[in-house]
């Protein structure tokens, strides 16, 4: 029903919810006609010009960034099949995000109903209470942080590595070093929660540094080409034109006033731009923990979260710069994180 409306608003690109109810036919009332005009409008797929009798239904400039897409159908086609963006869209950043929250009122209900969950169970715990749940937040954010870009670590090898500095038989010094890196920037950032209160491109530049710490990754922006494994997206290739889509990124970040906002934007961004030849969505996820952290909300461990679906959820956003599926990710491990550590 909802799909068979904007579908027709699409086409006349602006119309009455008379022009609607006559010219699709529809098996309901007018009157639940526009209960669903409503509810589209509270998701932000639609949006109005006009008042009363005069109000027109037009898609909003986010629907194609934030509807709702079928994973499973949409990569039942390969690579090659997939009618996709190819190229950054410096637009999505400098237009879109710039104007318009992803967002919708619900979503944003039911994250701050969780936060205040956080805010009351932090209360009542200790100061040592309250460090040893952060503790165990940072060695599974450790773990799965690296689990998603290919360590074998277990989560228990992992807990070995990080409190008793023991490595694992059979795992190379790069793995154990990664998450050694991942547990100190975490512990960098719990002892200065400040850090990213505002967000900027050499402190991004310094997560980086810190996560690739002792592996053989090159610092600072890429002067390179870089490809993504199982995706025709290719990200900027010139080194002006990265650092102005990083720095974009950063001042649309600093302006959004919900900090939810700024922690998702930062993990999808991040990763969409590729600043750095390597280690892109392991700083994506630090610095928007970082986030969260320096409003004194909960951060995300991404404990539960398949490395697959994460990957597949990232390249949706690649290939058709839509994050509903990402957004999906960010709010059940936002809930997952304040009933499992707090």
């Amino acid at each position: 029903m909802e799909s068979e409306i904007i579908r027709f608003i699409k086409e006349k690109r602006r119309c009455s919810s008379k022009e609607i109810f006559d010219g699709l036919t529809l098996s309901i009332s007018y009157a639940t006609l526009k209960r669903i005009l409503t509810r589209l409008n509270s998701k932000n797929y639609i949006t109005t010009k006009g008042k009363g009798k005069g109000t027109k239904y037009l898609i909003s400039p986010t629907y194609e960034l934030i509807q709702s897409v079928d994973m499973q159908k949409y990569y039942e086609k390969e690579i090659d099949e997939r009618v996709i963006n190819e190229s950054f869209k410096p637009q999505v950043i400098t237009e879109v995000l710039s104007k318009h929250n992803v967002f919708n009122e619900a979503e944003l209900t039911t994250l701050f109903e969780l936060q205040k969950i956080y805010d009351i169970n932090t209360k009542q715990l200790t100061s040592n209470e309250y460090k040893n749940e952060l503790e165990r937040l940072a060695i599974d954010l450790s773990w799965k942080s690296s689990q998603i870009e290919g360590n074998t670590y277990s989560l228990l090898e992992t807990e070995r590595l990080l409190i008793e500095k023991e490595t694992a038989s059979g795992k190379t010094k790069e793995e154990a070093i990664m998450l050694l890196n991942h547990k100190d920037t975490i512990d960098f950032l719990i002892d200065n929660p400040n850090y990213l209160q505002s967000i900027s491109v050499s402190k991004i530049e310094d997560i980086h540094s810190m996560l690739t710490k002792g592996l053989s990754v090159e610092r600072n922006i890429r002067k390179k080409r870089v490809g993504i494994s199982g995706t025709n997206y290719r990200p900027l290739d010139n080194e002006f034109q990265i650092l102005e889509a990083l720095k974009n990124t950063c001042d649309l970040i600093n302006k959004k006033e919900s900090v939810f906002e700024k922690a998702l934007l930062a993990l999808v961004l991040i990763s969409y731009i590729q600043p750095f030849m390597d280690g892109n969505k392991r700083t994506a996820r630090i610095v928007s923990n970082a986030i969260l952290m320096n409003a004194n909300y909960c951060p995300l461990s991404f404990r539960t979260v398949d490395a697959i679906d994460y990957k597949k959820a990232m390249l949706l956003f690649y290939e058709q710069n839509n994050i509903s599926n990402f957004k999906e990710i960010f709010i059940h491990q936002f809930e997952f994180a304040v009933n499992t550590y707090f």
